[in-house]
């Protein structure tokens, strides 16, 4: 199995320096990872240094809460757009989950998605699994199919649990084969990789990729 192809290379640490982006766009380069995903305030230096290479810029929106109010996370795709984002990692509103206010929900799945579809870009959808009831998820399977949403990601990586197999099997069972899969938090070595990928999941989000795609040989 060749993971490097469906690892979204990652650096989201609220003290990244501008090195640490130019170090992460070269190691994406030199092990042709599919993307990197950064901070939004470093799109625009990340695509220019990419510019050339096939790997993709990812930029999160609303992280890694969730809970900005629909109409700014909005505004942030368009930026991350304009500064030369691919793909958007976007958080749902959890607050709103926990409050039954489904309307409000779809709303925020519906407009984050539109945003991004209509300049021709990939959305995933942080939904943070380790939050979830199995009857939330579930539901929200369901707004983020009639969405059409690309993605459908299990977690930020800073609340609660990240990726597990049993989590990836549930997604895969209740979305269309149309929404991929994207399985982050905690993925540190070849095993966790495969094991997530054997599961159902289509991309990786790990900070460990080198690490990973290096024990592989």
């Amino acid at each position: 199995m060749r993971l490097a192809g469906i690892i979204d290379h990652t650096i989201l640490k609220p003290d990244c320096s501008m090195d640490e982006i130019k170090r992460l766009c070269a190691e994406a380069v030199k092990y042709e990872f599919k993307a990197v995903c950064i901070p939004p305030f470093y799109i625009k230096e990340a695509a220019q240094l990419l510019e050339k290479a096939p790997v993709k810029v990812a930029g999160v929106i609303g992280f890694p809460m969730g809970y900005s109010a629909t109409a700014a996370k909005v505004e942030e795709i368009k930026r991350a757009i304009n500064d030369g984002a691919d793909e958007l990692d976007v958080v749902i509103n959890i607050c709103a989950v926990k409050s039954g206010n489904w309307n409000y929900v779809r709303n925020d799945i519906d407009s984050m998605t539109l945003a991004t579809h209509s300049r021709g870009k990939v959305i995933k959808v942080i939904i943070e699994t380790g939050l979830l009831s199995t009857d939330e998820i579930k539901k929200l399977c369901g707004m983020c199919s009639q969405a059409g949403v690309d993605f459908v990601k299990t977690s930020t990586g800073f609340n609660a649990a990240g990726a597990n197999v049993e989590t990836v099997e549930f997604l895969r069972a209740n979305l269309p084969a149309s929404i991929k899969i994207k399985a982050s938090g905690g993925i540190r070595s070849v095993q966790d990789a495969e094991r997530l990928v054997a599961a159902g999941a289509d991309r990786l989000g790990s900070s460990a990729g080198v690490q990973i795609v290096s024990s592989a040989g």
